[in-house]
This record gives C-alpha cells, structure tokens and sequence, in this order.
C-alpha cells in the first residue's frame, strides 16, 4: 500500500514536471525562433528613423513611440479605477447584491473578444464622442478590456494582505484610510504591479481593438496633440507588415523589438515594486 502511494506521487510528480518543462520549452522554442530570424534586419536606423515605404523607408520609430504613448494614457486611466474598484470590494462593500453585480460584471468584461471591444470603441468613443482615430479612443477602449485584470488582482492582493497588519493599524489609533493608505496598499504593491504588467502586456498585443479606435497612421503626433492623433502601435504593423507587404524580415524584427520592450517594461515594473517594498520594510 505505501509503495503504491509513492508510486503514484511519483508518477504525478513526473507528470507535473514534464508538463513545466514542456511548457518552458515552448516558450524557448517561440523567443529563439523569432529573434533568430529577426536580429538580422535588426540596426540603428531600423529603431531610429520613420517609416514611409514611398521612399524607401522602413523604421518603427513612430510605431514605438504610438506603443508607448497608448501603454502610459491606457494605464493612466485603468489603474487608478480598477484599484479604486478593488479596495471597494475588499474594504468597504458588504458582501451583497451590488458586490455580485460588480464582480459578474467584470467577469463578463473579462470574457468579451478584443473585436467587440473595438466596435464599441468605434461606434461610442470615436463615432458618438467625436473623438476620432486617436490615441484617447483607443486608451479608452483598452482601459475598459483590462479593467478586469486589474480589479481581480488587485482583489487577490488586497486580500493576501496579513489581516494581523490591519488590526494592528486599528488598534493603534489610525484610521481607516490611514491604514489603507500606510499598511494595506504598500503591502499590496507587489500584486498591484503584477496588474499593471499583466495589463501592458494586454496593451502592447492587442490589434484590432486598436486599429478601430486608435488607427494605423505611421507618423509620430504633434506635442500639441499627442492624445488627439491617430498613431500606430507595434503590433497593428506587425500584422499589416507580415499581411500587406510580406516582408517577413521587418516582421520579425519588429516582433524581436516588440518582446525587447515588453521585457524591459516588466523588469521596470518589478524594480518599482520591489524598491517600493524595500523602502517599507526599511521604515
């Protein structure tokens, strides 16, 4: 009997380790795959210099430029409502009829298709609002699409909160927004960071919700109107590079310069966050 206990641990162990391996090996598999074919047409005037395909000219600089500009005006406008959100679930909202009503409702924005997000960014945002292809347009659209990934991980952070922390807080005379402001929410930086990542990522790769809402004009905006101007975004020319011109060569350096920026922004975001918990352990 114990020898066939260990023995099936040892299989669903085996099992367990195998289907880890197999799923790192994928991932492998992808980054090799794609930069090994994109380093190539990867140089300095490639990042560096505008993309206009009558004179020859092949740079992404103003799609980085409308990636990161949409990223900044998209987290801007999410993450202050989903956390407000998420402390409301966790902090003050009894658990009742209008709980269940906010949580079904992000579930079910979690589970809408990115084109019916951009329909709806389409028809409301640019059409009814007289926003246009803009990069508000589509910072409102995709504030809406990954409102839910922030509420629910900002929830589960809030909640893995050691509730000793709160009382102690109470105990001591504070109040209930001082400790949410000086105990739970420094404590919770990790998982809220964890959101915003999870939340760029979702950006940086979304394509049809920003074609509908945001455009694909290959031009870096005016300063004067950096949220009014259509803008493209790496991945939407990824797609219109890999579809309309088959340059397959472009297309995967841009993909290359497209995982080199998300992995930058999520080691950004971790640095932030840890420096954040370090300076609370340290007061």
């Amino acid at each position: 009997m114990r020898r066939r206990r260990k023995m099936k641990d040892w299989i669903l162990k085996s099992l367990i380790w195998f289907c880890s391996l197999l799923t790192v090996l994928f991932l492998v598999w992808m980054i090799l795959y794609i930069v090994s074919r994109g380093l190539p047409g990867i140089n300095w005037a490639f990042i560096t210099t505008p993309y206009n395909l009558f004179r020859n000219q092949t740079g992404i600089l103003p799609m980085i430029v409308g990636t990161l500009l949409l990223i900044v005006t998209t987290l801007a406008v999410a993450v202050p409502i989903g956390v407000a959100a998420a402390i409301y679930l966790t902090e003050y909202a009894r658990q009742g009829r209008v709980v269940r009503m906010i949580r079904f409702a992000t579930e079910s924005l979690a589970g809408i298709p990115s084109i019916i997000y951009g329909l709806f960014g389409y028809i409301f945002f640019k059409n009814t609002l007289h926003l246009g292809f803009s990069v508000l347009a589509g910072a409102l659209t995709l504030s809406i699409m990954v409102l839910p990934t922030i509420v629910r991980t900002t929830e589960e952070a809030l909640l893995s909160v050691n509730p000793s922390y709160r009382e102690g807080s109470l105990a001591l005379g504070a109040t209930r927004l001082q400790t949410l402001f000086k105990v739970i929410l420094p404590s919770a930086i990790p998982g809220i960071a964890t959101a915003v990542i999870l939340s760029m990522g979702r950006v940086i790769g979304e394509t049809a919700a920003v074609i509908y809402t945001a455009g694909s004009v290959a031009k870096i905006p005016a300063v004067d109107r950096l949220l009014t101007s259509s803008v493209r975004t790496l991945s939407v020319h990824l797609y219109m590079v890999a579809l309309e011109e088959a340059d397959f060569v472009s297309a995967f350096a841009t993909a290359t310069i497209l995982m080199i920026i998300i992995a930058l922004l999520n080691l950004l975001a971790n640095r932030f966050a840890r420096k954040i918990t370090d300076r609370q352990g340290m007061a």
